[in-house]
């Protein structure tokens, strides 16, 4: 009788570890937005702007990067970006005393993020047998939003006792530790993929229908997701001047538990998925997360309707979070490891455009409908429905397999 190999542990927790470190840094534009509005006299759409470049960053290098894998080592890959984010956030923190330089050191972050999140995942999943490939993928995907989760946390706590650019300069350092991290204790490994056959090329990829419905169902999640997560601070600080009150008195926390609620939501997500079927789960609770978003906007100021509009508006934080890690492994386990990297590179720059989305257009939406009143923001979360909602249409092409690549 076999005996099942126990679950490598050591393993995803120091890739996850190095994945929260890189994260540190990944809160502090949402959560000085309102600081950098008044010092730099920006508008809304160009608060949009500056939160969302960073995705537009991550989807310009992304598709380099990524396809790199199936060629070299992941961590090589890992350790450059990571060393790149770095000098970014360090840049931030020496230079940026405008929109105009602050947009260029946020969207080299951007760069950097490119090549930590996607790669590090792939240097995790190499590195596993196939049987832990789909659970190691759901800890580390839900790393990320413990790592965001842990920056607006420790944000709330510093971001009253530090000056910003030495917010940015910490950030830098945590991400140094990363490259240390990684670079010590990661073993060197070759892409699985190195000696495979077949045909890996861009064609493939982009003729493999489910491939691309992945790809738009993981654009509208994070249109969704980052469109919430830039505005977030945002809008329980205006909401507590409309309504003074306890629950938006801290909005770093709030945003904090917000994003650490990703962690379980997107863990069980994949679970579900397993229990009820990849398609159907994902179909229901992106229908659920539309339906929460029109319902936090038609609730309009969150500190005037008590408790239970803060816990309808955690609810929707958890809900969005739902579909994440069950996209994630879908496409990984289920892709032939020699199209693998090209087929995660496809998937983070269509799905992070929707990262770059979503702050704009929500930025937009309250230009549009005035910043200042309950009309404008809840324009804002109605854009954050329309993204879900390309979603769930993509995710049901899922099934509708296109020509065979071979």
């Amino acid at each position: 009788m076999t005996v099942p190999a126990a679950f490598p542990w050591r393993l995803v927790l120091l890739c996850c570890g190095a994945e929260i470190l890189t994260m540190l840094g990944f809160a502090l534009v949402p959560t000085l937005l309102p600081t950098f509005t008044t010092e730099w006299g920006l508008s809304a759409t160009e608060g949009g702007w500056l939160g969302g470049v960073f995705f537009l960053g991550y989807i310009t290098a992304v598709p380099l990067l990524v396809s790199l894998t199936d060629r070299y080592d992941a961590r090589r890959i890992y350790l450059l970006a990571a060393s790149l984010s770095a000098l970014a956030l360090a840049a931030f923190a020496l230079f940026a005393r405008g929109f105009v330089p602050g947009l260029l050191c946020w969207l080299v972050a951007g760069f950097g993020l490119a090549g930590t999140y996607m790669p590090g995942l792939r240097a995790l999943t190499d590195r596993l047998p196939v049987a832990f490939q789909s659970r190691g993928t759901a800890f580390y995907t839900a790393s990320f939003g413990t790592g965001a989760g842990l920056s607006y946390l420790l944000l709330e706590g510093l971001g009253r006792l530090l000056p910003w650019p030495l917010l940015f300069a910490l950030a830098a350092a945590a991400v140094a530790a990363a490259v240390a991290l990684i670079a010590f204790a990661l073993p060197p490994k070759l892409p699985v993929t190195a000696a495979g056959s077949g045909d890996g090329g861009w064609r493939s990829v982009l003729r493999d229908r489910r491939i691309l419905a992945f790809c738009g169902a993981y654009c509208g999640h994070n249109w969704e997701l980052f469109g919430f997560r830039s505005w977030l601070v945002a809008y329980l600080t205006w909401s507590h001047l409309q309504t003074p009150s306890a629950l938006t008195a801290a909005p770093g926390i709030v945003a904090a538990l917000a994003t650490f609620l990703a962690v379980p939501a997107s863990i069980l997500g994949n679970e579900g998925a397993h229990r009820w079927g990849r398609t159907v789960w994902l179909r229901r609770v992106m229908n659920l997360s539309a339906a929460m978003a029109l319902l936090v906007a038609l609730m309009g100021n969150v500190g005037g309707h008590g408790w239970w509009a803060m816990v309808l508006l955690l609810a929707y934080a958890a809900t969005m979070n739902l579909d994440s890690a069950a996209m994630t492994a879908g496409l990984l386990t289920e892709t032939p490891p020699n199209r693998r990297g090209k087929a995660l590179a496809l998937y983070a720059c269509i799905g992070f455009a929707g990262g770059f989305v979503g702050p704009v257009a929500f930025g937009m939406a309250l230009d549009a409908f005035g910043r200042h009143g309950v009309g404008g923001w809840s324009a804002g979360f109605v854009t954050l429905a329309l993204g879900i909602g390309l979603a769930r249409l993509s995710i049901g092409l899922v099934d509708k397999k296109g020509p065979a690549a071979t």
